[in-house]
This record gives C-alpha cells, sequence and structure tokens, in this order.
C-alpha cells in the first residue's frame, strides 16, 4: 500500500508499506473531476498545478490536525498504468477501507455557505451530492469505522453517525449496516 505524507519541503511524497508495517493513515474520498492529480503527476511534480491538487492538500492538512502523517487518494497512490497494481488495489479497498483511521468525503457540489443555523439549507444540497450517485459508495460508508463529511470550502459537515438518518434515506442502506 503507497500513502502519502508531508516532506521536509512542505510538499508530497510517496511511502510504500507491506501488510504488518502499515501506520495509522485516513482516506480522501471524492467525486473525480477533470484534472485529478496522478501517480505520475507526482512522480514528475507536475501535480500542483491541477485542480485536484486542492483536494489532496486539504486531506494532508487535516490529516495532521487530527494527528495523522499519512494519507491515501486513489488518484496518485495507485500506478494505473500498472494493470497488476490496480487489479490488487481494486481487490483491496475494502479492506484499506475497513482499516483506515479516519475518512473523509470531500463533497465539491455542497457549499458551506449553505449551512444555516437551522441546518436545514446545506441538507438539500448533501442529498443531492453527486457522491452518493458513485458505485463506490455503498463500500465507503459500511467499511471504514470512522467517516467524516467535508464541504466545498474543506469545513466538517459532520459524521456518518450523526448524519445516519439521512444517509439511509438517500441510499437505501439499512441504518444497522451503517
Amino acid at each position: 500500500m503507497r500513502l502519502l505524507y508531508y516532506n521536509g519541503d512542505g510538499d508530497f511524497s510517496l511511502a510504500e508499506f507491506f501488510k504488518s508495517a502499515i501506520p495509522e493513515y485516513t482516506i480522501l474520498s471524492h467525486t473525480w473531476e477533470e484534472e485529478e492529480v496522478t501517480f505520475k503527476d507526482l512522480q514528475n511534480g507536475t501535480g500542483t498545478k491541477k485542480d485536484g491538487y486542492k483536494k489532496i492538500h486539504f486531506c494532508a492538512e487535516q490529516a495532521k490536525r487530527d494527528g495523522l502523517q499519512y494519507f491515501w487518494v486513489d488518484t496518485c497512490c495507485i500506478d494505473k498504468s500498472n494493470a497488476a497494481e490496480l487489479a490488487e488495489a481494486i481487490n483491496s479497498m475494502f479492506r484499506w477501507y475497513r482499516m483506515s483511521t479516519k475518512y473523509y468525503v470531500y463533497l465539491p457540489d455542497v457549499s458551506r455557505t449553505a449551512v444555516k443555523t437551522d441546518g436545514l439549507a446545506w441538507e438539500s444540497a448533501f442529498r443531492k451530492s453527486r457522491w452518493f450517485t458513485r458505485g463506490w459508495t455503498l463500500q465507503e460508508l459500511i467499511a471504514p469505522r470512522s467517516v467524516e463529511f467535508f464541504c466545498r470550502e474543506c469545513k466538517r459537515i459532520d459524521s456518518k453517525s450523526s448524519l445516519e438518518q439521512q444517509i439511509h434515506e438517500i441510499t437505501g442502506i439499512p441504518k444497522p449496516a451503517l
């Protein structure tokens, strides 16, 4: 498993870990956009120029606030040009999600400006978020023990446990499974 971490230059580096030596880490869940940072971008240093870099930077900062050094982002921690590595990663995802210490869901289509004191304005955007339409969403809601949702402005909305009723209504996943 490859994990990201801040290096001494304030940028990100990759470290590879094997089953018995994997440290605590968090995972960033997100919807893919046009300019995602890939494994190759990290290797050649061109990732900082892409729009997707903002999500990675957010994840690094949030992990640091949560006392975690390492984090995983699917777009750049997997070398998708290597078919064997990609297949192994796909087959390992549920286990990686389960083993994560924290799990951050970044929702670019939910804005903090919609959050009002009564809490109802953000809920409409949350319920309509594109994140809930993805094929990976089911296992990403079931496997991790701790799931936290963040809006476009990188502010915490709430946790899976606090939003259990809304998530159940949106997805149809039974509450005990969540």
